[in-house]
């Protein structure tokens, strides 16, 4: 589906900021006829190019003229008057400058694109907004659920009570008349008879609340079992895909005290059942009959109450927090060896009997068939402590959880033989960490597990981010909790999803996730330039393993080092929105030809594995753009000065030239005190006479680094511009450059 087809999809407050595009200059008509042609061409790269802009205007011309054939042969005079109008206006505007034609059509398309998106986050926004809607709606109809079968409970419970008062009635009757009946002055045939009448309607109205009472159990059953069904294998599922997705950065998980609490009832009101049904069966030990229907259906009953109480334990055990090492917080299910890692567990059924009754156990890649399947496949031990009792005391929360806080693996090594032969490499290879117990009640026991989400095991630091890729690349295409055999044959990736998971890596440890021109231009990385579509697929081995382009290093591991540079060396620039970090160098060209002399922007080195940033900057020559760009700095660099002190004291030197400061501007317009002021390191005191006496002092003058570029002196300003100093520019000359030097440049430059 073509971009302008999209636009024309739009609601009609939108068609219009479309139309505000177009004018005489470029009719919207020529946009309408060459809808397809225009999309698919470099419009960006022409804005920059003469030549290349100009074979474009020759080959518009060409479209045009193809198109008016069209409209001949179908005897379209009025289009075929318009097709030439608009081709001699193209002439008449560009012919002499077909570079400004290719800026109009980049700029129209790339307003067209803003449009477009700014639409499609009205829709999410609205849908979002729906689905909360919805969320609201299907949370308030869960409540009416539990607290109907709340109710249901307490109506049996009464009509048990009910029916007990009828039975010890029906009984005290029966057998006062069966005494009387034996006494030598006993009733008279007549009253006797009428006894036997009231008894006999006693007895009905008894087997009546019987039924009654068993048929409402069975109804009760029926709508427990609904209400379970929905929290386990909708509301249960639900929250297990939102906590993968806040595994790898998405959103913060939803809080388990809301599926708790349904489940607690739940589970509360089959225990009642349970014990209802013992009182029935008490009732029934006291006085039974043929065709009694509580000796009919208890058995069936029974079943089916312990049925789904057992199914209810089992499934409301569940790993709330995923193995994780602590000192990786942001990076769970990657475990190195001979690390400690957490995981805690929980019981969405909080029963106050089950408080200290559950024994956990923690057992490694229990019943893997990979272990006898996968050639390779490496085999652990659990070290550290590997039981605990749940409880309510150890967490904040007060529900009943049991945390292991020092577990650590081992691998197990097999003389003679190696453990990398295998199809899959160690990053690749998926482990799984289960959790079992027992739960021992009167006439029910109930084994139940779970487990962890997969894991990778890495046995060196330097395998994380692979390891970090292979879990990204899991919990974003499947929620099988098993499927340790994925990376045999990973599936490919929608760039839709890969974007969503890129941005979360950012947001997820700094303020700021990628907006959609970063993102652009990662997806271009990945799929190639023109092909970035949702729906590009992308391999596994592209992400992940292969070389990008002529370099030495694979797609992930180039944002990872990114990730890392910007966690401990340009957190607050990012998180301020001054780095624009991800940018083509045709697209940042484009951005500063039009700006101010010394306007620049912050971009990441493409081809530095570690992370490294730059800046570019734009000045002008004859009224033609030049563009300069520094060497990256990588963290060795920025280890020594921070960033921002570096964009304020870079110099360019040149020969019989004074250092100059070319960095004025911030992309677009922000100068650069006002977007790094805040940053820059305070001067220090300088000390008014040094003390030889001091044991302390050292004797040497304290130093400052800069960075200095040395340019050829085509490539700055003149002298003109250069001179008269401000008094500030001055002082910071005199800090950098010896007086003798200062007078050398001056005598030479007014001596020519």
């Amino acid at each position: 589906m073509n971009q302008w087809y999209q636009l024309q999809q739009l609601d009609s407050k939108f068609l219009e900021q479309v139309h505000q595009l177009y004018d005489d200059s470029f009719p919207m008509e020529i946009r309408q006829y060459l809808a397809q042609w225009l999309e698919n061409q470099d419009w960006e790269h022409a804005g920059t190019n003469v030549s290349f802009a100009t074979l474009l205007f020759h080959e518009l011309l060409t479209q045009l003229d193809d198109q008016y054939s069209r409209f001949a042969f179908e005897n379209n005079f009025l289009l075929q008057h318009n097709i030439r109008k608009s081709k001699r206006n193209l002439q008449d505007n560009f012919q002499e400058d077909p570079l400004y034609m290719a800026i109009i059509i980049n700029n129209c398309l790339k307003e067209e694109r803003k449009i477009l998106k700014s639409a499609q986050r009205l829709e999410q926004n609205q849908a979002g907004s729906t689905h909360s809607a919805m969320m609201q709606d299907k949370q308030r109809e869960l409540d009416l659920k539990v607290k109907e079968l709340k109710n249901k409970v307490q109506e049996v419970e009464q009509d048990i009570k009910n029916l007990e008062d009828t039975q010890d009635e029906y009984d005290f009757k029966q057998k006062t008349l069966q005494s009387r009946e034996h006494e030598p002055n006993g009733l008279a045939m007549n009253e006797l008879r009428q006894e036997k009448i009231v008894i006999q309607h006693m007895f009905i109205a008894l087997d009546m609340r019987r039924k009654e009472v068993v048929h409402k159990i069975a109804v009760l059953l029926t709508s427990i079992d609904l209400t379970q069904s929905a929290l386990i294998k909708e509301e249960l599922v639900d929250w297990k895909r939102r906590q993968q997705i806040a595994c790898i950065g998405g959103q913060p998980n939803a809080c388990l005290d809301q599926l708790q609490n349904w489940f607690t009832i739940v589970a509360e009101s089959l225990q009642q059942v349970r014990q209802q049904l013992k009182k029935l069966e008490e009732l029934e030990q006291k006085l039974t009959y043929d065709q009694d229907p509580v000796t009919q259906n208890k058995q069936i009953l029974q079943d089916r109450t312990n049925g789904l109480f057992r199914e209810l334990i089992q499934s409301s055990f569940v790993v709330e927090r995923q193995p994780c090492m602590p000192t990786h917080p942001q990076r769970p299910l990657v475990l190195k060896t001979g690390v400690q890692f957490t995981v805690k567990l929980r019981l969405l059924v909080k029963l106050q009997e089950l408080n200290y009754q559950l024994k956990v156990k923690a057992l490694f890649d229990k019943d893997v068939n990979e272990k006898s399947t996968v050639k390779g496949f490496r085999k652990f031990n659990i070290l550290g402590t590997h039981t605990k009792v749940m409880n309510m005391e150890e967490s904040t929360s007060g529900c009943l959880a049991a945390e292991f806080r020092h577990l650590q693996l081992k691998e197990q090594k097999n003389a003679g033989s190696r453990t990398n032969e295998g199809p899959l490499i160690v990053t690749e290879e998926l482990h799984s960490l289960s959790f079992e117990t027992q739960l021992c009640q009167p006439n029910l026991v109930i084994d139940f597990e779970t487990t962890s989400l997969p894991i990778v095991v890495i046995s060196n630091v330097s395998q994380l981010p692979s390891g970090w890729a292979s879990i990204l690349w899991y919990n974003m295409l499947t929620s099988e909790p098993k499927n340790l055999s994925f990376f045999l044959s990973p599936p490919g990736a929608k760039w839709s999803l890969i974007s969503d998971v890129l941005s979360w890596q950012f947001s997820s440890v700094t303020k700021r996730g990628l907006n959609s021109d970063q993102l652009r231009m990662l997806g271009e990385k990945l799929l190639g330039p023109n092909i970035c579509t949702d729906d590009g697929i992308i391999q596994w081995s592209r992400f992940c393993k292969e070389n990008i382009h002529d370099k030495n290093f694979s797609f992930w591991l180039w944002i990872e080092g990114i990730l890392e540079l910007i966690k401990k060396h340009l957190l607050c620039l990012w998180n301020d929105g001054c780095i624009m970090g991800f940018i083509s160098k045709e697209s940042e060209r484009a951005l500063l030809k039009d700006k101010a002399p010394g306007t620049f922007l912050l971009r990441f080195s493409e081809s530095s594995k570690e992370g490294a940033i730059t800046f570019t900057w734009v000045e002008r020559s004859q009224n033609e753009p030049q563009f300069h760009a520094v060497e990256p700095y990588t963290k060795k660099e920025l280890s020594a000065v921070a960033f921002p002190d570096i964009i304020r004291n870079y110099k360019v030197m040149a020969a019989e030239n004074i250092p100059e400061n070319p960095l004025k501007y911030l992309y677009p317009d922000i100068p650069k005190d006002n977007a790094f002021g805040k940053y820059y390191s305070r001067p220090k005191e300088v000390a008014e006479q040094m003390d030889v006496d001091d044991p302390k002092a050292t004797g040497y003058i304290k130093t400052e680094l800069i960075s200095v570029s040395e340019v050829h002196p085509s490539r700055l300003q003149t002298t003109e511009n250069l001179l008269p100093m401000s008094p500030e520019d001055f002082d910071e000359v005199s800090r950098m450059v010896s007086p003798a030097e200062i007078d050398t440049v001056m005598c030479s430059t007014y001596s020519s």
